[in-house]
């Protein structure tokens, strides 16, 4: 699978998956769709996004969350 509107970039949030090379990370549009924000008003918020960047931002999670090796401590 790939994401072409997900890129990294060391010189960008320190190398964090982002949207399009922008200064908005992956975390960041999936916190606001958890917070319960619609993708109207976060591309209201940032007219530069487009829906398919949060669509595809919130596939990467879904995909990057399959990852087993996580450096999370064991559920009890």
């Amino acid at each position: 699978m790939t994401f072409p509107r997900i890129t990294v970039d060391p010189g960008v949030m320190g190398g964090a998956p982002c949207i399009r090379g922008q200064r908005m990370p992956v975390t960041t549009v999936v916190g606001m769709v958890a917070e319960g924000m619609s993708e109207a008003e976060i591309l209201e918020a940032h007219p530069w996004m487009e829906r398919e960047d949060i669509r595809e931002a919130l596939h990467f999670a879904a995909m990057m969350s399959n990852i087993r090796d996580l450096p999370l401590a064991p559920s009890a």
